[in-house]
């Protein structure tokens, strides 16, 4: 029998690795704890919603800036496979990372298949761009930005690292201090055949556009992947292979398995001031108190 992708034959066995439910007692719940926490974090902490960042209706970003002027700053991205989900929930990533002294800035995007995948990288490039410049307006250092997000999130998030800023954007080349990626996808060839595609509708030049395993080039940021331990073994073998593809082009990367974590659950240390992502993101964006 052919295969599709590596070792699997069929779309049946692809789409077990990649349906994220799948190890999780009950769905629902975890949606129910990212809009409870998200809601919180916007009742609770200073934040200033729907920024624009470029011309479309899409096209916003939320801010939470940390207490001190002169703040570092973390862009998360969201999740959602490109086509579910918004910033708004996950504005709870804000509640650990505040309290470090950390300003969060958290954007949106347009969905496929509204648009393509190609788009939303361009919209998370520009977005980046909008915080490089204008952070400092809301009380960041353009100086000490990081980037990351999960799931779909941590694929924008490589491909963010891995963009021509200079040539394509006039901004220094490695503009960001740190990355942190959870459960990200970095390779999107298994996702043409699988049960998203109706919705992601992948071509093979969008596999080799969009794939950040495919383009990596020498980058001075520092990054932290982070996975959790009860996920399907693709999102550990994804975060493998671009360690090693981002490695192998002489940049830095560590590694993060949270054994007792699943795909919803693994980005929950953002909301704790002392978890091990909360540390590692402070030190590296060299946060004092």
């Amino acid at each position: 029998m052919a295969t599709l992708y590596r070792d699997f034959t069929t779309q049946e066995q692809i789409d077990a690795q990649y349906d994220t439910a799948l190890p999780v007692a009950d769905r629902a719940a975890e949606m129910r704890h990212f809009a409870d926490r998200s809601a919180l974090a916007r009742a609770t902490l200073r934040c200033t919603l729907d920024v624009p960042y470029g011309p479309t209706r899409a096209e916003t970003l939320d801010i939470f800036p940390a207490q001190a002027p002169g703040a570092p700053v973390f862009v998360f991205i969201h999740g959602g496979y490109w086509r579910a989900l918004s910033s708004k929930e996950f504005s709870c990533v804000a509640l650990g990372l505040v309290r470090r002294g950390i300003t969060v800035v958290v954007p949106d995007y347009a969905l496929c298949p509204a648009v393509a995948i190609d788009e939303i990288v361009r919209q998370m490039r520009a977005a980046c761009a909008w915080v490089l410049r204008h952070v400092g307006e809301h009380g960041g250092d353009p100086q000490r930005v990081a980037v990351g997000g999960s799931s779909a999130g941590g694929h924008l998030a490589a491909m963010c690292l891995q963009t021509e800023w200079q040539r394509d954007y006039g901004l220094p080349q490695d503009p960001f201090r740190a990355a942190v990626m959870a459960s990200g996808l970095y390779d999107l060839a298994p996702l043409r055949h699988s049960y998203l595609q109706p919705k992601i509708q992948l071509t093979e030049g969008t596999v080799r556009r969009c794939s950040p395993v495919l383009h990596v080039r020498p980058c001075a940021t520092p990054v932290l992947l982070t996975w959790g331990g009860l996920e399907q073994a693709e999102f550990a073998r994804q975060s493998l292979a671009w360690r090693d593809a981002w490695c192998g082009a002489g940049n830095r990367a560590e590694l993060l398995e949270q054994p007792r974590a699943h795909h919803f659950s693994a980005i929950h240390g953002f909301e704790e001031p002392d978890s091990p992502m909360c540390d590692w993101l402070a030190a590296a964006l060299h946060e004092v108190g």
